[in-house]
Formats: C-alpha cells, structure tokens, sequence
C-alpha cells in the first residue's frame, strides 16, 4: 500500500490546505466581529465594562466559534481550491497526464480527517474550557455584585446501588472552586423488595460539597416513624465533584470531549437520561468524517472541465448543498435530543449521506 504522497498529490494537498486556512480566517474573523459587536451591546452596556474586558471575553469564545465553523471552512475552502486549479487548467493538465481525480482528492480528504481527529481531541477540550470560564464570567459581570446563581433553585440526583439521593437547594455559588447550596432539602431512597423506597429526608442551612461527601451545617434529619433529629454537621457520602455536578446547570456541548464517557456513567447511575451527553459524543467522534465529506463533496462540484462551461453554476450548487446538509444536520440534532431518533443515528447520518453524496458524484464525473 502506497503511503507517500506524489509531487503532484502534495501540491494539491497544500493548496488545498491553504484554501481551507484562508476560509476559516475570513469565516472566523467575520463571526467573532459579530460575537464582539453583541457581547459590547450586551454584556459592555449592562456591566459597563471596557474595550479590552470585551475583546478578552470573545477571545475566550473563539475556540468555540472554530470548532463550530470548521465544516464551513473545509466546504468553502477545498470549492474554492480546486475552482482556482481548474480555472488555470493545472487540473486538465493533471488528468491529461494519465493523474485520476481520486489520487488527488483522497489526499485532502485524509488531511481532513486528521484536521478533525486533532480538532475533536484538543481543540474542544480547550474550547469547552475557556467557553464555560466564558459563560462564567459574562453571567457574573452580567449580575453585577451579587452572588453567582442567587435565589434560582437548584435540583441535582446522585445514586449507586446502595441509595438514590435528589436534592434540592434555593441557591447555590462557588467554595473554594466547589459547590456550596443554601437552603438544602436531600430525599434519600434505598433500594427495597418493590424496588425504590423514601427512607429519610435530611434538610441543612447549607451544604458543602467536599472531596466524597457533602458536609451539611445546620442539619435536621428526619425518618418515618422517628423523631427528627438535629446535628450541627453531617456528612453523607457522595459521588459528585465540584466539576460534575457543575455539568447539570451546562449544557452537554460545555462537557470536553475526554469528560462525556465520565458524563454518562454519572448521569445514568443517578438515574438520569444521558441522550444529550450521547448525542455530543456521537456528533464529535463523526466530525472528522463529516469534515473529510465536506471536502470530497466540494471537490466533486468543481472538477466539471471549465471550457464545457457551468463550473460555477455547479459551484454554487455544491454551496447550496453544503447549507443543505447543515441544517439537515440540525434537524437530525433535534430528533436526537428529543428521543425521537438514537444518538448515533442522529450524528452519523449526515456525515455519511454527505460522503456518499460526494462519492456519487465523483464516480458520475470522473467514471461516467
């Protein structure tokens, strides 16, 4: 099996590795202008903060704006390529040359895959985190003074085989990079022979949660049957992190990519759905075969010999299909968060229908 690259596959692929960068610059600088122009009529207006706390603030949002135009960039940026090889006819030259079109377009869709194992396995990691330090520090300049979360209710569930624990707290804000509830209720459940059984309600001033355990102040403990008893601390053994149990006030997309798996487990072990985190993780591990069908798609619409004419009506057409895909792509995110249809197959259907899209337009074109 040949593994290095032609004279002819590398020039290819590095042209169309720039045409990628030039796209995602101008998509990236146009999207984060409007990110910039919005956080300064928002967030500027409300907290009455500067120029440079802003442009720190969409800084921080970048990585994620990327991640979220990469498709585009691939689409726009491998059309725009290969349209600027056929208009000086080095692709005419190429083939005339006895060179298939799918030597040098397998090439770029390589180097797409690659591009978007890296951008699934770094960029999204450090785009998650900077987006909820984002998110933390808009919503805190956002409420001015007051603490984080204040008199909004919180509900969190933890579980394993030995007790089921919801609780319930009318606000909550950070202890020292942890979790500190006030006005705590905790119903505590145990397995039984009909299965679930309420065995005792605790409620507490405040609760901390503290590496294994959280450590109530101000307790009551009460049981059916039993007088309630009071305690100045009690600690009860717990699964949550700060970090974990920070996830159930974020959306599954502020979870990186290496902390989904851990994500599930934890949700579905208190007894909670986990088809968000499902469908994220679906949808990162298909990015990179939905970047690598965006570039063979965009390939197939601009390899048509310019002299026959239509080259950029076909252009366009791949365009149009590109959006096309998108929001199918959002439609199936939908039916997935909804139940409607299972994760995987709401994430992998659109990568695979673009690639075979492409595929099918690349052996019309280049087979007949």
């Amino acid at each position: 099996m040949r593994l290095r690259l032609t004279r002819i596959e590398r020039y290819v692929l590095e042209t169309t590795l720039l045409g990628v960068a030039t796209a995602l610059a101008v998509l990236s600088t146009v999207i984060i202008l409007i990110d910039f122009v919005e956080l300064s009529r928002t967030v500027a207006l409300r907290a009455e903060i500067g120029f440079a706390k802003v442009l720190y603030l969409t800084a921080l949002h970048a990585p994620s704006v990327i991640l979220l135009l990469l498709p585009f960039a691939f689409l726009f940026g491998v059309l725009g390529a290969y349209v600027n090889l056929n208009r000086r006819s080095e692709l005419i030259a190429m083939r005339a040359a006895g060179v298939s079109a799918w030597r040098f377009i397998f090439p770029a869709a390589g180097a797409a895959l690659l591009i978007g194992m890296v951008s699934v396995t770094v960029l999204n990691p450090v785009a998650s985190a900077l987006n909820a330090r984002f998110e933390q520090e808009s919503d805190a300049l956002q409420r001015g003074p007051s603490p984080a979360a204040a008199n909004q209710e919180v509900w969190l569930r933890q579980g394993d085989a030995h007790a089921q624990i919801v609780i319930r707290a009318k606000s909550r804000d950070l202890y020292q990079n942890g979790l500190r509830l006030k006005g705590v209720s905790l119903f505590i459940s145990t397995p039984g022979p009909k299965g679930l059984e309420f065995s005792r309600r605790v409620e507490a001033n405040e609760a901390r949660l503290l590496p294994g355990y959280w450590m109530l102040i101000g307790a009551r403990e009460a049981t059916p049957g039993a007088e309630a008893l009071r305690y100045d601390t009690l600690t009860l053994p717990s699964s949550l992190n700060g970090q974990s149990a920070l996830e159930r006030f974020a959306s599954p997309k502020a979870v990186p990519f290496w902390g989904l798996m851990d994500a599930i487990a934890r949700t579905e072990q208190a007894g909670f759905s986990a088809t968000g985190y499902r469908l994220q993780l679906d949808q990162l591990l298909a990015m990179p075969l939905l970047l690598a069908a965006m570039s063979v798609l965009a390939a197939a619409f601009s390899l048509r010999l310019i002299r026959l004419g239509g080259l950029a009506a076909l252009a366009g057409s791949g365009v149009a299909l590109g959006f096309v895909l998108f929001f199918f792509d959002q439609f199936c995110h939908a039916l997935g968060e909804a139940g409607a249809i299972p994760p995987f197959a709401a994430a992998w259907t659109p990568p695979i229908l673009a690639l075979l899209s492409g595929f099918t337009l690349l052996c019309y074109t280049e087979d007949g």
